[in-house]
């Protein structure tokens, strides 16, 4: 049976188109059927190009492998929009900033094609949430995210009033700019920026953001992942909302509209190609100083520990082999 590989990249970075052609050719070397959308095989230049397929729009991880994605968190979320319900693992190549969502950098492609070719890498699930919103008794939208759940005010010059749910009870009423609803994976994007905590991938919660709340109780709340949460527009708040999922599919919320979310039972399954925990990622990804330490795992390696440089390959995209001046004595 021939394998096939859905490659995403992003339309409009010259870099994504670049590298596009090179992993398709790759692959395409190795035996592997590379699909792309049709817009996008057009957009990075490869519509006519004897080593892709296109990809069925309305089903793209069709008989796929795996999904493979060039660009930075934004692209990799659209990405997992297509692997999410099906049996493909999502696989990202850092080409932004941070990319938290991402297993590689840039540098590392040669080795992470040749790792996606010999499928030398591990699965893990992420909770995703579900999200229904209502006005009038009437369902208005129905969508999913991986990273939050936002509403959020739809003017700057008018605040929101909002009341949120936890488990069908009223919690607090806040005038504010909006409310996150996260998953874990979500807790290093929106939710980290408006003060939310950085919560560990293995950890099965969902966190509450207020944003820019007028209220004496206005914490970010840590809920577990059976919880079920709801906020309301309150009908006579003098401005509308909208209600955006990962950033990327917007809905309009009148006064009066109900947003409810809870864990989804359809996970997103990421490729992983380096074991390094967590906390290595954070030192990566934010660029932390850990100078000075001097835990177990520093003795153990003769000195060495996780440091602010990065190395090289996928590990060290994750946060593996990082080393750290020594310590003063």
């Amino acid at each position: 049976m021939t394998r096939r590989i859905l490659l995403v990249a992003h339309p409009r970075r010259p870099e994504a188109q670049h590298l596009a052609g090179d992993v398709a050719a790759r692959l395409h070397a190795a035996g592997i059927e590379v699909a792309l959308l049709p817009e996008e095989a057009e957009a990075v230049h490869l519509g006519h190009n004897p080593n892709v397929v296109l990809a069925d729009p309305e089903d793209p991880a069709r008989g796929c492998e795996l999904v493979c994605v060039l660009g930075g968190d934004g692209t990799i979320l659209r990405g997992a929009a297509m692997s999410r319900g099906t049996h493909a693992p999502l696989l990202g190549v850092n080409l932004g900033h941070v990319g938290f969502l991402a297993e590689a950098e840039r540098e590392d492609l040669q080795e992470t094609v040749e790792r996606i070719v010999s499928r030398d890498y591990a699965v893990e699930e992420r909770m995703t949430l579900e999200v229904r919103a209502h006005h009038d008794g009437e369902l208005i939208a129905s969508s999913w995210a991986l990273n939050e759940v936002t509403v959020e005010k739809a003017a700057r010059e008018r605040m929101l009033e909002l009341i949120v749910e936890v488990d069908g009870r009223p919690l607090s009423t806040w005038g504010c700019d909006g409310v996150v609803m996260a998953t874990p994976t979500g807790s290093t994007a929106y939710a980290f920026s408006a003060g939310g905590p950085v919560v560990w991938p293995d950890v099965e919660a969902m966190m509450v953001v207020p944003l820019a709340a007028h209220a004496l109780f206005a914490r970010p709340l840590v809920v577990g992942p059976r919880c079920r949460l709801a906020v309301e527009v309150l009908a006579d708040t003098e401005g509308s909302g909208v209600l955006w999922c990962d950033g990327a599919r917007m809905v309009e919320l009148p006064p009066g509209a109900r947003i409810e979310v809870c864990r989804s039972e359809t996970p997103v399954r990421l490729a992983r190609m380096s074991a390094s925990p967590f906390t290595d990622r954070l030192v990566a990804k934010f660029d932390l100083s850990v100078a000075g330490w001097r835990g177990a795992g520093r003795r153990a390696n003769g000195g060495s520990g996780p440091g602010r440089r990065r190395g090289s390959g996928p590990g060290a995209a994750t946060g593996g082999d990082h080393s750290v001046a020594p310590a003063a004595d």
